[in-house]
């Protein structure tokens, strides 16, 4: 099977990539970057070089007899000198560019296009109680969500004029081997061994290992359910910012010293250094209801949060 791979040099990109071709997938990756001293080699992967600065990039050469696209490449932050514009700046990459690809897919005969969307389409935040669900009336919050929730919208109407079948995954935070942003900054935080003011925090948070997240991505290759489905996807178990610290920690082999701080305070001091988005995460519960996928798909998440974890600090520890 020949897949067309967009974002093939990112963390997930990067992971499904090798994945892909460990099991002797033909993988045609979309780069915006031609060195080749950072780009894998391996004689069923062929790069091909689209123009970052067209408007309309031309995918021609690498959607030639492609069966399934997978769209992992997305812009997920904007530089703080160019915030003004940030709403516009989402779009250009994430809805823009994500519609032309489809359109070009659709007129190349590909088959199925597999769009990795955002749980952020959902919303920022749920109770303790409540879930996010698949089938729940979108309330993106910020820039990015609003233009995944964009993108999600232009694909279904693609796929119901041309008939190309589109599965959107909707994903938490992802964390792995090659894991980078705040989940990394958190890895840096506990490795230094410092007294935390992060001690009984009740919130219960979703996320997913980069293993159960291509494993699910494989599924909806070929799996005949998937067309036409919103799937929401994390791993089996949840976990305070609390607990995480503390698994973290303990695989380590770091002493555990937290304590407790008045949320009021926490938000206070982070909301005067600009980061009281980062403090709400830390803070807030995000819970993900799977039952969809599992019974659409039949998936189950292979790996466990806390194998998933042990991989994570392993690389970590490994490549510092």
């Amino acid at each position: 099977m020949k897949i067309c791979l967009t974002g093939s040099t990112g963390f997930i990109g990067g992971a499904l990539c090798n994945h892909l071709l460990n099991n002797t997938y033909q993988v045609i990756a979309s780069v915006r970057n031609l060195n080749l001293e950072v780009l894998p080699h391996h004689k069923n992967l062929y790069f091909v070089y689209v123009e970052d600065r067209e408007i309309n990039k031309n995918y021609s050469e690498a959607l030639n007899k492609v069966d399934v696209v997978i769209h992992c490449a997305a812009r997920a932050h904007v530089s703080p000198e160019r915030k003004r514009d940030t709403l516009n700046l989402y779009r250009k990459t994430n809805v823009q560019d994500t519609l032309n690809l489809a359109k070009q897919a659709a007129n190349h005969g590909v088959k199925r296009f597999i769009f990795l969307s955002s749980i952020k389409v959902n919303g920022e935040q749920t109770s303790l109680s409540e879930s996010f669900k698949y089938d729940d009336t979108p309330k993106p919050e910020d820039a990015y969500g609003i233009s995944k929730l964009e993108a999600e919208e232009a694909l279904i109407e693609i796929s119901k004029r041309t008939g190309m079948e589109v599965v959107i995954i909707r994903a938490p935070l992802v964390y792995g081997e090659g894991v980078k942003g705040n989940f990394y900054r958190l890895l840096n935080l506990c490795n230094k061994g410092m007294p935390l003011p992060l001690a009984n925090i009740n919130n219960f948070r979703s996320m997913i290992s980069i293993y159960n997240l291509i494993d699910f991505i494989m599924i909806c290759i070929f799996h005949d359910r998937a067309p036409g489905k919103i799937f929401l996807v994390s791993d089996d178990e949840c976990i305070s910012t609390t607990e995480l610290i503390k698994k973290i920690k303990k695989i380590m082999i770091k002493p555990i010293r937290l304590f407790p701080l008045p949320f009021f305070i926490f938000k206070l001091f982070s909301s005067l250094i600009g980061k009281s988005s980062e403090a709400d995460k830390l803070f807030n519960s995000l819970i993900v209801d799977t039952s969809y996928a599992r019974k659409i798909l039949g998936w189950k998440p292979k790996y466990s949060l806390e194998s998933g974890l042990k991989k994570t600090v392993n690389w970590y520890l490994k490549n510092l």
